[in-house]
């Protein structure tokens, strides 16, 4: 994996806190395994600005056509509502494509509903809101269902929309973005509020 890409799909009424977690800590160099070395890039179907949900404005940097398995280390799809009503299928081609070169690709709430419409989900272990919430697409991969918080399976990580912190978790440990005792203390710190360990590590590093 060369490019150090990380790519955030953004658009109107997107779920703005789903994926808040993991893109604040990449564009932070702290602790990280090669600072630095990721960044966030925000795609969208055009150049015009985009709302999210919680009102917040966002230009995008590029549009989706340029994200490809060269310039893109992992394409990033937070939940909202235009998934369940279709509008984002520009995105679930690009998605397509970045996972049949190995590219990852994270799926949190209504995203994992359209990647398991479009077939995505139907022979990877995968979660969402609810296994019924999927089944309501029509697609075939119940038995891959996992009553988990977020999940990683071959290139595709899913999560719940109440799980963000689990859903970077997962983001950060595919990117091989910080080591072992990292991901554990951050884990710890901002799933449980369990500061020790994220204390002791700090400490060690300083």
């Amino acid at each position: 994996m060369n490019s150090a890409n990380v790519h955030l799909f953004v658009f109107d009424t997107m779920a703005d806190w789903e994926a808040a977690f993991a893109i604040s800590a990449i564009n932070s160099s702290q602790f990280q395994s090669e600072p630095g070395r990721h960044r966030v890039v925000t795609a969208a179907a055009s150049l015009a600005p985009i709302t999210t949900m919680g009102g917040v404005r966002i230009q995008p940097d590029v549009t989706l056509d340029a994200v490809t398995s060269e310039s893109s280390a992992m394409l990033i799809l937070p939940g909202g509502g235009a998934w369940e009503d279709g509008r984002n299928d520009g995105a679930l081609r690009i998605a397509s494509q970045l996972m049949a070169s190995g590219v990852p690709v994270a799926a949190i709430c209504g995203a994992t509903l359209a990647l398991a419409r479009a077939g995505f989900l139907d022979k990877v272990r995968h979660t969402s809101n609810a296994r019924e919430y999927l089944i309501s697409s029509g697609y075939h991969g119940t038995g891959f269902y996992c009553g988990v918080p977020a999940v990683t399976d071959k290139n595709v990580i899913t999560a719940t929309g109440i799980a963000p912190v689990d859903f970077a978790r997962e983001i950060f440990s595919k990117l091989n973005f910080y080591s072992p005792a990292c991901l554990d203390a951050w884990y710890a710190l901002f799933k449980y509020g369990d500061a020790e360990k994220y204390h002791a590590f700090a400490g060690g590093q300083a």
